[in-house]
């Protein structure tokens, strides 16, 4: 499905939030341009794969902001989508807020706290945000091992709210100014637990049935059997079936280290292949190089590089500005 087809995004943003949502705009079929400093997307030096991984099917096109504003401004002029995420006001100072744009653009600002008056100007990354947030309390001092606070709460935070302000264009002919804040919407995704929880951690260690637990060969197998159907399929399964009636029971730790000195006993792709296709929601921990070989992109369809300013003589011919 192309439902974006004809619809033009520029994009200002650097590094992870912006250019994953532009990578899912362009998937849905939208045109998509990447406006770069003369140094390019710090991306670009700091993590050259990641930056090729992303920006596939883009253009870029070079823009000194401020001094090149009047092109950015004309870039935009028949934009269907502009994103920026620069700190508050930045984008104005460049010349290119939401103020320069046709009232009938979507205007989207990714930002790290949104409008907080207490926050709105401060520094950060994804690990601050989800700080902020509280996403990081059952699991500090480790790091998550994706970037939530920039993929999940701000790029696809995004993408819902570009894609939902579409729809309502096409039905008023009106454009939308939308703020994303990535602390506040990560927030969003552990606010359902601010109330009394049935188990501490419950779905971030406090269940030995929804862990990962080492096999022999030092990989790890994934166990999410939650439902009591499972767990008792499973501890039949493992020639453990007394544990089943410990699936709920107060003393998880000492469940845990049960299951733990099972799964040792095998490795993983032993535990895989005698698990077979059997109810029991036990997978293995893939390396991302394995879950490629099956969930990846297709051949014809990975990352490549786009180089910096590929695309900015085009535009400035198109657009007047050569």
């Amino acid at each position: 499905m192309q439902p974006l087809a004809g619809t033009l995004v520029v994009d200002f943003t650097r590094y992870l939030p912006g250019a994953y949502a532009t990578r899912e705009l362009t998937r849905l079929g939208a045109r998509a341009v990447r406006v770069e400093p003369p140094e390019g997307d710090p991306m670009r030096t700091t993590a050259a794969t990641w930056d090729a991984a992303l920006r596939r099917g883009t253009e870029s096109v070079v823009c000194e902001l401020p001094r090149d504003a009047v092109f950015a401004r004309a870039l935009c002029s028949g934009a269907d989508v502009v994103l920026e995420g620069f700190r508050p006001g930045v984008a104005a100072r460049l010349g290119v807020g939401p103020d320069d744009v046709p009232q009938t653009t979507v205007y989207c600002s990714v930002t790290g706290f949104g409008d907080s008056e207490a926050h709105r100007y401060r520094a950060g990354h994804d690990v601050n945000y989800l700080g902020w947030s509280g996403v990081l309390e059952d699991t500090a001092p480790e790091l998550p091992p994706i970037q939530v606070a920039d993929l999940t709460a701000g790029a696809l935070g995004a993408v819902t709210q570009v894609l939902a302000a579409l729809l309502e264009r096409a039905r008023t002919g009106r454009g939308a100014r939308i703020v994303v804040s990535m602390a506040a919407r990560s927030h969003d995704l552990v606010a359902h637990r601010l109330g009394v929880e049935p188990i501490p951690r419950l779905l971030t260690g406090g269940l030995a049935c929804y862990r990962m637990y080492a096999t022999r060969d030092g990989r790890h197998l994934t166990v999410g059997a939650l439902e009591p159907k499972f767990f008792r399929r499973l501890c039949e399964l493992v020639d453990r079936p007394e544990l089943a009636a410990l699936h709920y029971d107060e003393n998880q730790e000492g469940l845990a280290t049960e299951l733990a000195e099972t799964f040792v006993q095998r490795s993983m792709a032993d535990w895989l292949a005698h698990f077979g296709d059997e109810d029991v929601c036990v997978g293995p921990v893939w390396t991302r190089a394995e879950a490629a070989s099956v969930f990846g992109a297709v051949p014809e369809a990975e990352s490549h590089v786009v180089p910096l300013g590929a695309h900015t003589g085009t535009w400035r011919r198109e657009l007047g500005h050569a």
